[in-house]
């Protein structure tokens, strides 16, 4: 099994990883962590660097990786609509690859993958190489919520979502940039028997609610924000529905952070709040796993008939 994985591994199909960020230490993004856990598929990794008010530039230098390349840009504040600011940023991450890279992983500065998916998806970005009709890689998602120890687990997280495209300029990063389409409609992609662990939800609840009275104003206008958003110093976790408890084990690159915790999670304290429409299609989706009106920015390929 070794050699194996190895052979694969010296193939000279080319990968570029492609990331964008902005203040990172400011809103405690383990933009480090996200980027390391995708550098050995990678031959090559852009990052995108917005106009920040921290260190997140040298943030990102310590690295220390020669495979890393930075461009510098400027996020433009006024765009507040959709979150199409991220999606106009995460393009210019994927128009700086090689052009003669095959795929392109994009990972976003708050998700992790771990190590024990590697083979699995290297050996995907060579099986599906040959098949120009697959336009890219789509994933599973554990979404942290609160803590280390706890992941969404209701119909208000996606499921999915594409995280490695065929380098081709005709794909773009679509609405806020959670997902990919080519000339406007979805791509044609195969899955991969891996997760993404997005750790967006698991911050210092300080730093949690600073980021998101900041981020709502690439989606809503300064009336919607003062309305709506509430006016306090540390976010408050209880305003979840459905949890299950992490029993595996978390990416090696992520051990230093999570020792690092320092704030308390209690679920037990959940203001929770389910209505019979909500419980009835939960009970649905643990008994069936298929999810009633489930949105797909993608179409998944029949190897036979699509290729």
């Amino acid at each position: 099994m070794f050699l194996n994985i190895a052979f694969r591994f010296q193939t000279p199909m080319k990968v570029s990883g492609f990331t964008i960020v902005r203040n990172a230490i400011k809103y405690d993004y383990p933009v480090v962590e996200s980027i390391r856990s995708i550098l050995p598929l990678c031959d090559e990794f852009v990052v995108a660097i917005g106009k920040s008010d921290d260190d997140t530039r040298n943030l990102v230098l310590s690295i220390g990786d020669p495979k890393i390349r930075i461009i510098d840009t400027t996020w433009d504040d006024s765009l507040r609509e959709g979150g199409k600011v991220l999606a106009l940023e995460t393009n210019k991450a994927f128009d700086a690859i090689s052009p003669d890279s095959t795929w392109a992983f994009y990972i976003q500065a708050d998700e992790v993958i771990h190590e024990k998916y590697l083979p699995e998806i290297r050996a995907a970005m060579e099986k599906w190489a040959s098949y120009p009709k697959v336009e890219g890689l789509l994933f599973s998602y554990s979404h942290f919520w609160g803590s280390y120890q706890y992941v969404g687990d209701s119909r208000k997280w996606y499921r999915r979502e594409v995280r490695v495209i065929r380098n081709d300029r005709q794909i773009r990063s679509f609405l806020d940039a959670q997902g990919f389409r080519k000339n406007g409609k979805k791509l044609l992609v195969a899955q991969v028997d891996a997760f993404v662990y997005h750790y967006g939800w698991v911050k210092p609840p300080q730093a949690q609610q600073a980021k998101l009275q900041t981020f709502h104003r690439y989606w809503h206008s300064d009336r919607w924000i003062e309305k709506s958003v509430p006016k306090s110093d540390t976010f408050d976790y209880s305003g979840i529905d459905f949890l299950s408890p992490f029993t595996a084990s978390h990416p090696r690159v992520m051990s230093e952070r999570i020792a690092r915790c320092n704030w308390e999670f209690t679920p037990d304290r959940l203001n929770n709040k389910h209505s019979l429409k909500s419980v009835f299609l939960h009970f649905i989706e643990k008994k069936t796993g298929w999810r009633v009106g489930e949105y797909r920015n993608y179409r998944i390929v029949r190897r036979n008939r699509d290729t």
